[in-house]
């Protein structure tokens, strides 16, 4: 039995009927699958993805974090479901299935996944949605799940039989016990190396940055440690207020969901053009689709939104399990109408959070995770969520930039035509996240919203289109 982190167990602590921890992705599959296909394929495979075997055993009282059980034996026809869409089948129709499928809660007494094979779509395509808990993988072994379904050629590839494993050391609910009362005990170390790693990155943390005196505590411890160690300075970032947005505040249970793929090629001629990163044009293009949604809707703010970008802790060759991941806040430049002015401003924001956290990794939410006794992790996590949900927020939105195989994949010889990430939003996180995946020469995108927020979620999607189109016309007329 493995226990989750401090970390992994957040994405269960914050979880309610609104603020949903499930992430996900919608495959679109250039012809028909079958169930039948999918489950033999599963049953093949399903020991190459340790995350879809495992189910969730709590500590009593809740005195620490819960483990990870191996499933005895996983009832795929629980986790596959088959769906079909009502004609005409279109991908507004399909975003509206998924939207709906993403907002409802995992089974917490199963393996935290459930897969829908959905028929009827227009031009002979299939799709195919997953959901897994976001306490069960983060963005490296979610990938590695996907891969141990997916082949590089029609033909799928021979797959070893499942090895025959040593029994699974269990913890008993006496040693579990035992286990979390020592952790109690041990809590005030970890409050204290909270203290101590958090005061030089009181500038990094949401909400704490934008607190008076934050910045210069957080610059001045640096500058001392710096001074001692003899170690490159760690550059300061900026205080960054959070303007209130139409997604600020407190989200429903009513999920929309849009998705549209981009040709990477056009994102890379822009990146060659002004000398700057595929990440930043990606996240300029972003900018620029919010930018526009909020002069349609009369509520752009005179500063920049603020946006969470997810980075990952893991070090080259880190293939280990639980949630190894952060969150930097860069400014985003949507009150910048020059579309050029803007890539530069981004180009210049995500160079600082890239540079400090180069020298400096942003382990705060570890930190901070881990200073809470477990029995006090859920209740202050939602105290927080109640706290910070009718205000703007720390962040405006979440934007994500995932890269992922330039090559063509099949699932049971079927070919992947597109995955478009799905992921999660939260009361404190804003109402919509915009998520990218790349994938054989397209980055694929998911925008998913607070239905009463963002009714028209997929006008972000033409918007993410036009500020792309916006940026490589500028480029031609060069």
């Amino acid at each position: 039995m493995r226990q989750l982190s401090a970390v992994d167990t957040q994405f269960l602590n914050f979880e309610t009927s609104t603020n949903v921890a499930n992430i996900g992705g919608l495959a679109i599959l250039a012809g028909r699958l079958t169930r039948a296909d999918l489950l033999s394929l599963l049953a093949r495979r399903l020991h190459l993805a340790p995350p879809l075997r495992r189910r969730l055993v709590s500590v009593p009282l809740g005195l620490d974090y819960p483990y990870w059980t191996e499933e005895g034996r996983i009832d795929l026809d629980y986790h596959v479901r088959e769906i079909a869409l009502p004609e005409p089948g279109g991908d507004e129709q399909l975003g509206e299935q998924v939207a709906r499928l993403h907002a409802r809660l995992l089974d917490r007494h199963r393996p935290l996944w459930e897969m829908y094979l959905i028929h009827g779509l227009t031009g002979d395509r299939t799709a195919l949605y997953m959901k897994v808990h976001h306490a069960a993988i983060d963005g490296v072994t979610g990938a590695g799940v996907l891969a141990a379904l997916l082949d590089v050629s029609p033909e799928p590839a021979e797959t070893a039989m499942a090895p025959q494993d040593e029994p699974e050391k269990r913890v008993g609910m006496q040693e579990m016990i035992v286990r979390g009362v020592a952790n109690v005990v041990l809590n005030p170390a970890n409050m204290v190396r909270f203290l101590v790693n958090a005061i030089p990155s009181l500038d990094e943390i949401p909400v704490v940055s934008q607190l008076p005196g934050a910045g210069l505590v957080s610059r001045a411890t640096r500058d001392l440690a710096h001074r001692l160690s003899g170690g490159a300075p760690v550059p300061a970032l900026p205080r960054m207020a959070v303007p209130r947005t139409p997604f600020s505040g407190r989200i429903t249970g009513h999920r929309r969901f849009a998705f549209i793929a981009l040709p990477l090629e056009d994102v890379k001629q822009i990146k060659d053009a002004f000398g700057v990163t595929v990440n930043d044009v990606v996240m300029t293009v972003c900018a620029g689709a919010l930018r526009q949604w909020l002069l349609k809707h009369d509520a752009l703010p005179d500063q920049p939104l603020v946006a969470g970008v997810p980075f990952s802790l893991r070090v080259p060759g880190d293939e280990s399990e639980g949630n190894q991941v952060t969150m930097m806040i860069a400014a985003l430049a949507t009150q910048i109408a020059d579309p050029v002015e803007r890539l530069l401003a981004v180009r210049d924001a995500m160079e600082m959070i890239k540079d400090r956290s180069s020298l400096a990794p942003a382990r705060w939410l570890q930190e901070v995770s881990d200073m809470m006794p477990s029995a006090l992790a859920g209740l202050a996590a939602r105290a927080a969520f109640n706290l910070f949900a009718d205000t703007a927020g720390p962040i405006n939105v979440v934007i994500s930039n995932i890269p992922g195989p330039q090559l063509p994949l099949y699932v049971s010889g079927v070919r992947l035509l597109a995955y478009h990430p799905v992921s999660v939003i939260t009361d404190i996180s804003g109402g919509i996240n915009i998520t990218v995946f790349s994938y054989d020469g397209s980055l694929d995108v998911g925008v998913i919203a607070c239905r009463e927020m963002v009714p028209d979620v997929w006008i972000v999607t033409d918007h993410l289109r036009d500020a792309l189109s916006e940026l490589k016309l500028l480029v031609e007329q060069e």
